[in-house]
């Protein structure tokens, strides 16, 4: 669980970023400034690492036994600017909170 957990954290930092270059930088150099030779080469970059992201997030909501619709909306979340950024965070923490605990944390068992 954590190696998955751990993909699917990075996966959803880089698509965030990328999203964020083709949407802030690529988008408006391509419409405003009528050259779209910067988003003809992000474009493909980020569409790429969302596969990825797609295959990182998938694999974590299969291990972590997420219903459908949690699958989905951890799905599209690489694809709204800001939102893979949040639900990076949130994930995280309910992984950690449900999965990654240590053994004896929280048990009143004693040695001996």
């Amino acid at each position: 669980m954590k190696g998955a957990l751990t993909r699917y954290r990075v996966m959803a930092y880089v698509v965030g970023v990328m999203l964020l270059v083709l949407v802030c930088v690529a988008m408006p150099i391509r419409y405003i400034g009528k050259d779209p030779s910067v988003s003809a080469v992000v474009s493909p970059i980020h569409g790429f690492l969302y596969i990825v992201y797609l295959l990182a997030a998938l694999d974590l909501a299969i291990k972590a036994r997420w219903n459908f619709w949690t699958t989905v909306g951890l799905l599209l979340s690489g694809a709204v600017p800001f939102l893979s950024f949040y639900m990076e965070r949130r994930v995280t923490k309910q992984v950690q909170e449900r999965f990654l605990q240590p053994a004896g944390a929280g048990s009143t068992a004693s040695a001996g």
